[in-house]
């Protein structure tokens, strides 16, 4: 990442010359990768918790719940990134002319 006091200096402007979500985008992946392993596990304790049929079927759907919420969360960001990729684009576009 950047240092420091550009990060915080890019926080505060309240002009929105530059964007940090850009910046962020890594750690907020792997804050996505963090809450759908935690969500898989979730599944597990509660099946368990449930019966030990119930645990089994979710022990084996876990993973795909894991896999499912990573995909999604990917996709969701690049999104995010294309968005903020074309307002970049646009911006030089329009300064060019």
């Amino acid at each position: 990442m950047e240092e420091p006091s550009k990060f915080f200096s890019a926080l505060f402007d309240f002009s929105f010359t530059e964007f940090i979500t850009t910046k962020l985008i890594k750690v907020l992946y792997g804050i996505g990768i963090v809450i759908s392993g935690l969500s898989a596990l979730s599944w597990i304790v509660s099946g368990f918790a449930g019966s030990f049929g119930r645990g089994l079927l979710f022990l084996i759907l876990s993973p795909i719940v894991f896999i499912i919420g990573v995909i999604l969360t990917r996709v969701w960001l690049e999104i995010i990134i294309v968005v903020f990729k074309i307002a970049e684009n646009v911006g030089k576009i329009a300064e060019s002319k």
